[in-house]
């Protein structure tokens, strides 16, 4: 896993929930592609996305095996994303509430943010360590 963010939707003020995001922005596919989502996605669908979501326990219900599996799969590469989130909101500007009044410089913050994270993957291999 690359661990590089490769999109950035355009940044919304206050507490908007993803799927509205989402829905909001069309986001189209141009490749077949497998899009992890979580449970507040439910309902989304794609054209050329295959949607992977984790199979919820229903009441009285009990998971089979392999939708466990599939759950424990999931959740493996869910946590390596939200490291890369974590890894992002290591820049205070971007974890702080905002004060800047320009408008649209949010998204500036957040894109150099990601941009820098990137950078900083590619120069772990890219540098190597000299002796001195």
């Amino acid at each position: 896993m690359q661990r590089e963010i490769l999109y950035l939707s355009p940044t919304y003020p206050g507490s908007i929930h993803d799927k509205t995001i989402c829905t909001q922005e069309d986001l189209v596919f141009e490749k077949e592609m497998s899009a992890l989502t979580d449970l507040g996605f439910q309902g989304y669908t794609s054209a050329t996305a295959r949607i992977i979501m984790p199979h919820k326990k229903k009441k009285h219900q009990i998971l089979s095996q392999q939708q466990k599996d599939s759950n424990t799969w999931i959740s493996r590469v869910r946590v390596r994303i939200e490291h890369v989130l974590a890894s992002v909101k290591s820049y205070r500007i971007v974890s702080d509430v905002f004060r800047y009044r320009l408008y649209g410089k949010d998204d500036y913050v957040m894109l150099i943010a990601c941009a820098l994270h990137n950078l900083k993957l590619k120069s772990k291999f890219l540098i190597t360590p000299c002796s001195v």
